[in-house]
Protein backbone atom coordinates (compact mmCIF):
# COMPACT_ATOMS: atom_id res chain seq x y z
CA UNK A 1 0.00 0.00 0.00
CA UNK A 2 1.34 3.42 -0.93
CA UNK A 3 1.41 5.97 1.87
CA UNK A 4 -0.04 9.37 0.89
CA UNK A 5 2.26 12.39 0.87
CA UNK A 6 0.56 14.09 3.82
CA UNK A 7 1.03 10.97 5.97
CA UNK A 8 4.69 10.72 4.97
CA UNK A 9 5.18 14.35 5.97
CA UNK A 10 3.60 13.71 9.35
CA UNK A 11 5.80 10.64 9.77
CA UNK A 12 8.77 12.91 9.05
CA UNK A 13 7.58 15.31 11.75
CA UNK A 14 7.32 12.38 14.15
CA UNK A 15 10.83 11.20 13.26
CA UNK A 16 12.25 14.67 13.93
CA UNK A 17 10.33 14.76 17.21
CA UNK A 18 11.90 11.46 18.27
CA UNK A 19 15.35 12.89 17.56
CA UNK A 20 14.56 16.01 19.59
CA UNK A 21 13.18 13.83 22.39
CA UNK A 22 16.40 11.84 22.57
CA UNK A 23 18.39 15.07 22.63
CA UNK A 24 16.20 16.35 25.46
CA UNK A 25 16.70 13.17 27.46
CA UNK A 26 20.47 13.70 27.40
CA UNK A 27 20.28 16.29 30.19
CA UNK A 28 18.31 16.54 33.45
CA UNK A 29 17.05 20.07 32.77
CA UNK A 30 15.49 19.10 29.45
CA UNK A 31 14.54 15.49 30.22
CA UNK A 32 10.90 16.23 31.10
CA UNK A 33 10.36 18.19 27.88
CA UNK A 34 12.14 15.49 25.88
CA UNK A 35 9.90 12.83 27.36
CA UNK A 36 6.76 14.79 26.48
CA UNK A 37 7.98 15.37 22.92
CA UNK A 38 8.68 11.66 22.51
CA UNK A 39 5.26 10.73 23.89
CA UNK A 40 3.54 13.17 21.52
CA UNK A 41 5.45 11.70 18.57
CA UNK A 42 4.39 8.19 19.60
CA UNK A 43 0.73 9.25 19.77
CA UNK A 44 1.05 10.85 16.34
CA UNK A 45 2.62 7.69 14.89
CA UNK A 46 -0.17 5.50 16.27
CA UNK A 47 -2.92 7.82 15.04
CA UNK A 48 -1.86 8.44 11.43
CA UNK A 49 -2.71 4.96 10.01
CA UNK A 50 -6.38 5.35 11.04
CA UNK A 51 -6.73 8.20 8.55
CA UNK A 52 -5.09 6.85 5.41
CA UNK A 53 -5.82 3.11 5.48
CA UNK A 54 -9.20 2.78 3.78
CA UNK A 55 -10.06 -0.77 4.75
CA UNK A 56 -8.37 -1.23 8.10
CA UNK A 57 -9.30 -4.59 9.60
CA UNK A 58 -10.18 -5.45 13.20
CA UNK A 59 -10.50 -1.81 14.26
CA UNK A 60 -12.47 -2.63 17.46
CA UNK A 61 -9.79 -5.09 18.56
CA UNK A 62 -7.07 -2.52 17.81
CA UNK A 63 -8.87 0.13 19.86
CA UNK A 64 -9.36 -2.29 22.74
CA UNK A 65 -5.65 -3.15 22.66
CA UNK A 66 -4.72 0.55 22.62
CA UNK A 67 -7.07 1.23 25.54
CA UNK A 68 -5.70 -1.68 27.60
CA UNK A 69 -2.11 -0.68 26.87
CA UNK A 70 -2.77 2.97 27.70
CA UNK A 71 -4.47 2.04 30.96
CA UNK A 72 -1.62 -0.28 31.92
CA UNK A 73 0.97 2.38 31.15
CA UNK A 74 -0.92 5.04 33.10
CA UNK A 75 -1.36 2.83 36.15
CA UNK A 76 2.28 1.75 35.98
CA UNK A 77 3.52 5.33 35.74
CA UNK A 78 1.42 6.40 38.73
CA UNK A 79 1.90 3.42 41.02
CA UNK A 80 5.33 1.92 40.37
CA UNK A 81 7.80 2.98 43.05
CA UNK A 82 11.13 4.51 42.13
CA UNK A 83 12.86 1.39 43.44
CA UNK A 84 10.89 -0.69 40.93
CA UNK A 85 11.60 1.52 37.92
CA UNK A 86 14.38 -0.74 36.50
CA UNK A 87 12.00 -3.72 36.57
CA UNK A 88 9.36 -1.72 34.74
CA UNK A 89 11.89 -0.60 32.12
CA UNK A 90 12.94 -4.23 31.63
CA UNK A 91 9.32 -5.37 31.32
CA UNK A 92 8.31 -2.63 28.89
CA UNK A 93 11.44 -3.25 26.83
CA UNK A 94 10.63 -6.94 26.63
CA UNK A 95 7.08 -6.20 25.50
CA UNK A 96 8.48 -4.00 22.72
CA UNK A 97 10.78 -6.73 21.47
CA UNK A 98 8.03 -9.33 21.65
CA UNK A 99 5.61 -7.07 19.76
CA UNK A 100 8.16 -6.52 16.98
CA UNK A 101 8.68 -10.28 16.67
CA UNK A 102 4.92 -10.91 16.47
CA UNK A 103 4.50 -8.21 13.81
CA UNK A 104 7.29 -9.83 11.77
CA UNK A 105 5.59 -13.22 12.10
CA UNK A 106 2.32 -11.71 10.87
CA UNK A 107 4.12 -10.17 7.90
CA UNK A 108 5.74 -13.55 7.22
CA UNK A 109 2.23 -15.05 7.17
CA UNK A 110 1.22 -12.50 4.53
CA UNK A 111 4.36 -13.27 2.52
CA UNK A 112 3.81 -17.02 2.57
CA UNK A 113 0.10 -16.61 1.78
CA UNK A 114 1.09 -14.73 -1.39
CA UNK A 115 3.67 -17.35 -2.34
CA UNK A 116 6.70 -15.23 -1.39
CA UNK A 117 8.17 -15.38 -4.90
CA UNK A 118 8.22 -11.62 -5.53
CA UNK A 119 9.53 -10.54 -2.13
CA UNK A 120 12.95 -8.88 -1.97
CA UNK A 121 15.64 -10.92 -0.28
CA UNK A 122 16.52 -8.08 2.09
CA UNK A 123 12.90 -7.92 3.27
CA UNK A 124 13.12 -11.60 4.20
CA UNK A 125 16.47 -10.95 5.92
CA UNK A 126 14.89 -8.12 7.92
CA UNK A 127 11.93 -10.36 8.78
CA UNK A 128 14.16 -13.18 10.05
CA UNK A 129 16.29 -10.69 11.99
CA UNK A 130 13.25 -9.11 13.63
CA UNK A 131 11.75 -12.46 14.63
CA UNK A 132 15.02 -13.72 16.12
CA UNK A 133 16.30 -10.61 17.91
CA UNK A 134 12.81 -9.58 19.08
CA UNK A 135 12.36 -13.01 20.67
CA UNK A 136 15.79 -12.79 22.30
CA UNK A 137 14.95 -9.35 23.69
CA UNK A 138 11.56 -10.48 25.00
CA UNK A 139 12.83 -13.59 26.80
CA UNK A 140 15.97 -11.90 28.11
CA UNK A 141 14.03 -8.91 29.42
CA UNK A 142 11.58 -11.16 31.25
CA UNK A 143 14.50 -12.90 32.99
CA UNK A 144 16.06 -9.55 33.99
CA UNK A 145 12.66 -8.48 35.33
CA UNK A 146 12.40 -11.68 37.37
CA UNK A 147 15.91 -11.20 38.76
CA UNK A 148 15.35 -7.57 39.78
CA UNK A 149 11.89 -8.31 41.18
CA UNK A 150 13.40 -11.24 43.13
CA UNK A 151 11.00 -13.69 41.53
CA UNK A 152 14.12 -15.78 40.97
CA UNK A 153 17.63 -15.66 42.32
CA UNK A 154 19.73 -12.68 41.25
CA UNK A 155 22.81 -14.87 41.31
CA UNK A 156 24.22 -16.26 38.06
CA UNK A 157 22.41 -19.43 37.00
CA UNK A 158 24.81 -21.81 35.32
CA UNK A 159 24.79 -25.53 34.65
CA UNK A 160 27.23 -28.00 33.10
CA UNK A 161 27.25 -27.69 29.35
CA UNK A 162 25.67 -24.19 29.28
CA UNK A 163 28.24 -22.83 26.79
CA UNK A 164 27.59 -25.79 24.49
CA UNK A 165 23.81 -25.39 24.69
CA UNK A 166 24.05 -21.64 24.15
CA UNK A 167 26.42 -22.02 21.22
CA UNK A 168 24.22 -24.70 19.70
CA UNK A 169 21.17 -22.46 20.03
CA UNK A 170 22.97 -19.62 18.25
CA UNK A 171 24.01 -21.92 15.41
CA UNK A 172 20.45 -23.23 15.12
CA UNK A 173 19.11 -19.66 15.06
CA UNK A 174 21.46 -18.65 12.24
CA UNK A 175 20.66 -21.83 10.28
CA UNK A 176 16.90 -21.30 10.65
CA UNK A 177 17.26 -17.67 9.56
CA UNK A 178 19.07 -18.76 6.39
CA UNK A 179 16.39 -21.36 5.68
CA UNK A 180 13.66 -18.74 6.23
CA UNK A 181 15.27 -16.33 3.77
CA UNK A 182 15.77 -19.00 1.11
CA UNK A 183 12.34 -20.63 1.51
CA UNK A 184 9.82 -18.55 3.54
CA UNK A 185 7.67 -20.72 5.80
CA UNK A 186 5.51 -19.98 8.80
CA UNK A 187 6.66 -23.20 10.44
CA UNK A 188 10.30 -22.16 10.18
CA UNK A 189 9.40 -18.67 11.47
CA UNK A 190 7.67 -20.05 14.56
CA UNK A 191 10.57 -22.41 15.31
CA UNK A 192 12.99 -19.50 14.84
CA UNK A 193 11.00 -17.46 17.38
CA UNK A 194 11.11 -20.35 19.88
CA UNK A 195 14.86 -20.74 19.42
CA UNK A 196 15.19 -16.98 19.91
CA UNK A 197 13.34 -17.27 23.22
CA UNK A 198 15.78 -19.98 24.30
CA UNK A 199 18.77 -17.84 23.30
CA UNK A 200 17.41 -14.90 25.30
CA UNK A 201 16.95 -17.02 28.42
CA UNK A 202 20.39 -18.64 28.12
CA UNK A 203 21.98 -15.24 27.49
CA UNK A 204 20.70 -13.65 30.71
CA UNK A 205 20.66 -16.58 33.15
CA UNK A 206 24.44 -16.42 33.80
CA UNK A 207 24.28 -12.68 34.52
CA UNK A 208 24.04 -11.66 38.14
CA UNK A 209 24.47 -8.88 40.64
CA UNK A 210 25.42 -5.42 39.44
CA UNK A 211 25.57 -6.59 35.81
CA UNK A 212 21.79 -6.86 35.36
CA UNK A 213 21.13 -3.14 34.64
CA UNK A 214 23.77 -3.19 31.89
CA UNK A 215 22.07 -6.17 30.28
CA UNK A 216 18.78 -4.25 30.37
CA UNK A 217 20.45 -1.50 28.35
CA UNK A 218 21.82 -4.06 25.88
CA UNK A 219 18.42 -5.69 25.44
CA UNK A 220 16.93 -2.24 24.95
CA UNK A 221 19.33 -1.79 22.04
CA UNK A 222 18.17 -5.17 20.70
CA UNK A 223 14.55 -4.03 20.86
CA UNK A 224 15.41 -0.84 19.00
CA UNK A 225 17.06 -2.82 16.24
CA UNK A 226 14.03 -5.10 15.93
CA UNK A 227 11.75 -2.08 15.64
CA UNK A 228 14.04 -0.70 12.91
CA UNK A 229 13.90 -4.07 11.14
CA UNK A 230 10.12 -4.07 11.46
CA UNK A 231 10.06 -0.59 9.98
CA UNK A 232 11.85 -1.89 6.89
CA UNK A 233 9.53 -4.87 6.62
CA UNK A 234 6.45 -2.63 6.93
CA UNK A 235 7.97 0.10 4.74
CA UNK A 236 7.47 2.56 7.62
CA UNK A 237 10.15 5.24 7.82
CA UNK A 238 9.10 6.42 11.27
CA UNK A 239 9.59 2.96 12.77
CA UNK A 240 12.94 2.71 11.02
CA UNK A 241 14.12 6.04 12.45
CA UNK A 242 12.77 5.43 15.96
CA UNK A 243 14.20 1.93 16.12
CA UNK A 244 17.60 3.09 14.89
CA UNK A 245 17.67 5.83 17.54
CA UNK A 246 16.84 3.37 20.32
CA UNK A 247 19.32 0.81 19.00
CA UNK A 248 22.16 3.32 18.70
CA UNK A 249 21.53 5.03 22.05
CA UNK A 250 21.10 1.69 23.82
CA UNK A 251 24.39 0.45 22.38
CA UNK A 252 26.26 3.58 23.45
CA UNK A 253 24.69 3.44 26.90
CA UNK A 254 25.70 -0.21 27.27
CA UNK A 255 29.30 0.59 26.38
CA UNK A 256 29.37 3.60 28.72
CA UNK A 257 27.96 1.58 31.62
CA UNK A 258 30.40 -1.25 30.97
CA UNK A 259 33.18 1.33 31.01
CA UNK A 260 31.87 2.67 34.31
CA UNK A 261 32.11 -0.89 35.66
CA UNK A 262 35.63 -1.23 34.28
CA UNK A 263 34.70 -4.33 32.31
CA UNK A 264 33.90 -5.43 28.78
CA UNK A 265 30.41 -6.34 27.59
CA UNK A 266 31.61 -9.87 26.82
CA UNK A 267 32.88 -10.26 30.39
CA UNK A 268 29.58 -8.97 31.76
CA UNK A 269 27.57 -11.46 29.69
CA UNK A 270 29.81 -14.49 30.02
CA UNK A 271 32.00 -13.75 33.04
CA UNK A 272 30.04 -16.10 35.29
CA UNK A 273 31.00 -19.03 33.09
CA UNK A 274 34.56 -18.61 34.39
CA UNK A 275 33.70 -17.12 37.79
CA UNK A 276 33.88 -13.46 36.80
CA UNK A 277 30.40 -12.18 37.63
CA UNK A 278 30.04 -9.18 39.92
CA UNK A 279 28.29 -11.15 42.61
CA UNK A 280 29.97 -12.31 45.79
CA UNK A 281 28.98 -14.53 48.66
CA UNK A 282 26.55 -12.01 50.13
CA UNK A 283 27.37 -12.74 53.79
CA UNK A 284 27.49 -10.08 56.53
CA UNK A 285 30.83 -9.42 58.22
CA UNK A 286 31.60 -9.77 61.94
CA UNK A 287 34.64 -7.44 61.82
CA UNK A 288 34.47 -4.52 64.30
CA UNK A 289 33.30 -1.12 63.04
CA UNK A 290 32.90 2.35 64.54
CA UNK A 291 29.31 3.56 64.93
CA UNK A 292 27.64 6.70 66.23
CA UNK A 293 24.21 8.18 66.91
CA UNK A 294 22.30 10.83 64.95
CA UNK A 295 23.38 13.60 67.33
CA UNK A 296 27.06 12.80 66.79
CA UNK A 297 26.60 12.84 63.01
CA UNK A 298 24.72 16.16 63.25
CA UNK A 299 27.68 17.69 65.09
CA UNK A 300 30.11 16.44 62.44
CA UNK A 301 27.99 17.90 59.64
CA UNK A 302 27.31 21.17 61.46
CA UNK A 303 31.00 21.98 61.91
CA UNK A 304 32.04 20.90 58.41
CA UNK A 305 32.86 23.38 55.68
CA UNK A 306 32.56 20.93 52.78
CA UNK A 307 30.15 17.98 52.66
CA UNK A 308 29.62 15.54 49.77
CA UNK A 309 26.55 13.33 49.63
CA UNK A 310 26.83 9.92 47.91
CA UNK A 311 23.30 8.61 47.18
CA UNK A 312 22.52 5.02 46.24
CA UNK A 313 19.76 2.48 45.83
CA UNK A 314 19.13 2.34 49.59
CA UNK A 315 18.06 5.99 49.45
CA UNK A 316 15.35 5.02 46.98
CA UNK A 317 14.29 2.01 49.06
CA UNK A 318 13.88 4.16 52.17
CA UNK A 319 12.19 6.98 50.19
CA UNK A 320 14.43 9.36 52.12
CA UNK A 321 15.24 11.78 49.29
CA UNK A 322 12.97 14.54 50.62
CA UNK A 323 14.43 14.31 54.14
CA UNK A 324 17.94 14.33 52.68
CA UNK A 325 17.19 17.42 50.61
CA UNK A 326 15.82 19.20 53.70
CA UNK A 327 18.97 18.31 55.63
CA UNK A 328 21.11 19.70 52.81
CA UNK A 329 19.03 22.90 52.80
CA UNK A 330 19.61 23.35 56.53
CA UNK A 331 23.35 22.77 56.16
CA UNK A 332 23.53 25.18 53.22
CA UNK A 333 21.74 27.83 55.30
CA UNK A 334 24.45 27.38 57.93
CA UNK A 335 27.14 28.09 55.32
CA UNK A 336 28.16 24.49 54.59
CA UNK A 337 29.04 23.75 50.96
CA UNK A 338 27.14 20.61 49.92
CA UNK A 339 27.08 18.66 46.65
CA UNK A 340 25.84 15.25 45.51
CA UNK A 341 28.32 12.85 43.89
CA UNK A 342 26.58 10.76 41.21
CA UNK A 343 28.16 7.49 40.07
CA UNK A 344 27.13 6.36 36.55
CA UNK A 345 25.76 3.04 37.80
CA UNK A 346 24.43 4.14 41.20
CA UNK A 347 21.01 2.63 41.82
CA UNK A 348 19.66 0.05 39.42
CA UNK A 349 19.67 1.96 36.12
CA UNK A 350 21.39 4.95 34.47
CA UNK A 351 20.05 8.24 35.81
CA UNK A 352 18.27 6.53 38.71
CA UNK A 353 19.73 8.91 41.30
CA UNK A 354 19.21 11.97 39.10
CA UNK A 355 15.51 11.20 38.74
CA UNK A 356 15.14 10.34 42.43
CA UNK A 357 16.74 13.59 43.58
CA UNK A 358 14.93 15.65 40.96
CA UNK A 359 11.69 14.31 42.44
CA UNK A 360 12.79 15.92 45.74
CA UNK A 361 13.45 19.24 43.95
CA UNK A 362 17.23 19.03 44.42
CA UNK A 363 18.86 21.74 42.23
CA UNK A 364 20.51 20.26 39.14
CA UNK A 365 23.72 22.17 39.77
CA UNK A 366 24.24 20.22 43.00
CA UNK A 367 24.33 16.90 41.11
CA UNK A 368 27.94 16.36 40.04
CA UNK A 369 29.13 13.39 38.00
CA UNK A 370 31.89 11.10 39.25
CA UNK A 371 34.62 12.33 36.90
CA UNK A 372 33.98 15.94 37.90
CA UNK A 373 33.90 15.46 41.67
CA UNK A 374 36.31 12.63 42.41
CA UNK A 375 39.29 14.95 42.92
CA UNK A 376 37.30 16.96 45.49
CA UNK A 377 36.79 14.16 48.02
CA UNK A 378 40.22 14.70 49.57
CA UNK A 379 39.16 18.25 50.47
CA UNK A 380 35.79 17.22 51.93
CA UNK A 381 35.36 17.36 55.71
CA UNK A 382 32.52 14.82 55.66
CA UNK A 383 31.19 12.40 53.06
CA UNK A 384 27.68 11.16 53.80
CA UNK A 385 27.00 7.84 52.06
CA UNK A 386 23.25 7.17 51.92
CA UNK A 387 22.30 3.81 50.50
CA UNK A 388 25.31 3.39 48.22
CA UNK A 389 27.74 0.54 48.65
CA UNK A 390 29.62 -0.97 45.71
CA UNK A 391 30.28 2.41 44.05
CA UNK A 392 32.41 3.51 47.05
CA UNK A 393 34.08 0.17 47.79
CA UNK A 394 37.91 0.56 47.76
CA UNK A 395 38.16 -3.15 46.89
CA UNK A 396 37.54 -2.05 43.30
CA UNK A 397 40.97 -0.37 43.43
CA UNK A 398 42.91 -2.45 45.95
CA UNK A 399 41.75 -6.09 45.74
CA UNK A 400 42.50 -7.86 42.45
CA UNK A 401 40.49 -10.90 43.55
CA UNK A 402 37.31 -8.83 44.09
CA UNK A 403 34.64 -9.33 41.40
CA UNK A 404 34.31 -5.53 41.03
CA UNK A 405 38.08 -4.98 40.71
CA UNK A 406 38.77 -2.35 38.05
CA UNK A 407 35.40 -0.62 38.39
CA UNK A 408 35.84 3.16 38.73
CA UNK A 409 34.48 4.27 42.12
CA UNK A 410 33.79 7.48 44.02
CA UNK A 411 36.78 8.35 46.19
CA UNK A 412 34.77 8.55 49.42
CA UNK A 413 37.60 6.88 51.36
CA UNK A 414 39.83 9.91 50.72
CA UNK A 415 37.62 12.29 52.73
CA UNK A 416 38.57 13.40 56.26
CA UNK A 417 35.47 11.71 57.69
CA UNK A 418 32.98 9.32 56.11
CA UNK A 419 29.53 8.72 57.59
CA UNK A 420 27.94 5.55 56.23
CA UNK A 421 24.18 5.04 56.64
CA UNK A 422 23.29 1.34 56.63
CA UNK A 423 20.46 -0.88 57.82
CA UNK A 424 22.88 -3.68 58.68
CA UNK A 425 26.28 -5.06 57.78
CA UNK A 426 24.89 -7.03 54.85
CA UNK A 427 26.83 -6.49 51.59
CA UNK A 428 25.45 -4.45 48.72
CA UNK A 429 24.11 -5.59 45.36
CA UNK A 430 27.44 -7.09 44.27
CA UNK A 431 27.36 -9.28 47.37
CA UNK A 432 30.87 -8.45 48.62
CA UNK A 433 32.19 -6.82 51.77
CA UNK A 434 32.83 -3.07 51.59
CA UNK A 435 36.30 -2.26 52.86
CA UNK A 436 35.30 1.36 53.42
CA UNK A 437 33.19 0.32 56.41
CA UNK A 438 36.31 -0.71 58.33
CA UNK A 439 38.46 2.33 57.59
CA UNK A 440 39.47 4.40 60.66
CA UNK A 441 37.85 7.55 59.23
CA UNK A 442 34.46 5.81 58.69
CA UNK A 443 31.55 6.09 61.10
CA UNK A 444 28.43 3.96 60.67
CA UNK A 445 24.93 5.18 61.42
CA UNK A 446 22.64 2.15 61.58
CA UNK A 447 18.93 2.20 60.84
CA UNK A 448 16.38 3.04 58.17
CA UNK A 449 17.77 5.96 56.15
CA UNK A 450 14.58 8.03 56.33
CA UNK A 451 14.31 7.59 60.09
CA UNK A 452 17.98 8.24 60.85
CA UNK A 453 18.20 11.21 58.47
CA UNK A 454 15.11 12.66 60.17
CA UNK A 455 16.85 12.42 63.54
CA UNK A 456 20.04 13.94 62.11
CA UNK A 457 17.93 16.76 60.63
CA UNK A 458 16.26 17.47 63.98
CA UNK A 459 19.60 17.49 65.80
CA UNK A 460 21.18 19.71 63.15
CA UNK A 461 18.39 22.27 63.46
CA UNK A 462 18.87 22.33 67.24
CA UNK A 463 22.60 23.19 67.03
Amino acid sequence: MSIPTWAQLLYLVGAVAFILALKGLSGPKTARAGNLIGAAAAVLACTIPFFYIDEMKHVPLILVAVAVGSAGGFVGARRVQMTQMPQMVALFNGVGGGAAALVALLELHEITADGGSDVETFVLVATAFTILVGSVSFAGSIITFAKLQELMTSRPVVFPGLPVVFGGSLIAAVALSIVLVRDPSMGVGVVLALVGLAVGILLVLPVGGADVPIVISLLNAFTGLTVAGGGYVLDNTLLLVAGTLVGASGTFLTLLMAGAMGRSVANILFGALKGGSTLGAGEASDRPVKSAGPEDVAIMLNYAERVIIVPGYGLAVAQAQHTLRELVDVLSAKGVEVDYAIHPVAGRMPGHMNVLLAEAQVPYEQLIEMDDINDEFKDADVVLVVGANDVVNPAARNTPSAPIYGMPILNADQAKQCVFLKRSMRPGFAGIENELLFEPNTTLLFGDAKDTLGKVLTATKAL
